[in-house]
């Protein structure tokens, strides 16, 4: 005797709001801060004395389309 069996149909996952609001805060920062090194730090408004920031991210400036000289 065979039987038809209905498909499983999966529940949707419930995303907890609560736990992803200090995640996203904290990429955000994240995120802010390293667009501000990328972008800002180039020395006449630099937090370090010294263009090592300026040169480390070189590179990714101009990928990003800033102007650096």
């Amino acid at each position: 005797m065979t039987q038809t069996a209905a498909p499983a149909v999966p529940l949707p996952i419930r995303i907890p709001i609560r736990e992803i609001v200090p995640w996203a805060v904290f990429v955000v920062l994240l995120a802010l801060i390293a667009l501000y090194f990328v972008s800002a730090e180039q020395g006449a408004t630099a937090v370090f004395a010294n263009s090592y920031v300026h040169e480390f991210v070189h590179d990714g400036r101009h990928l990003l389309a800033f102007p650096c000289h």
